[in-house]
């Protein structure tokens, strides 16, 4: 997938609130925000890569549930799921995993909006 960054600070410094309004608005737009603030636009791909794509993610997340299953360590999310990471940005990896003790802090569900924990493993 190809990503296209936007300085927006000469313009706006993007609170949390704006970036989950810009992103509740667009909703067919993939959005993530960098560490130092820009927003970052995430381009469809073309058919070829998101065939390719979609089996390497398939065969990743069906190992991923089912050893999520059999241990129940924690929860499993998909690539709508943005994350605040350590360093500040926003991201979606294509299927992030939370340990169970932390995933009390997540704000996911009716809010949509991105979780306080980074994921503790997260794949793409």
């Amino acid at each position: 997938m190809t990503a296209f960054p936007i300085d927006l600070s000469p313009v706006i410094r993007m609170i949390d609130d704006q970036f989950y309004q810009l992103c509740q608005a667009n909703p067919e737009i993939k959005f993530e925000r960098s560490a130092q603030g820009e927003l970052i636009i995430m381009a469809p791909t073309g058919g070829e890569t998101g065939n390719c794509n979609i089996e390497i993610a398939i065969e990743i997340a069906a190992d991923f549930v089912i050893w999520n299953r059999q241990t129940q360590p924690g929860k499993l999310f998909d690539s709508s799921t943005g994350f605040r990471l350590p360093n500040g940005a926003d991201r979606s990896p294509d299927v992030a995993w939370v340990r169970q003790r932390c995933s009390t802090g997540l704000v996911v569900g009716s809010t949509g909006s991105t979780g306080r924990n980074s994921p503790s493993r997260a794949i793409g």
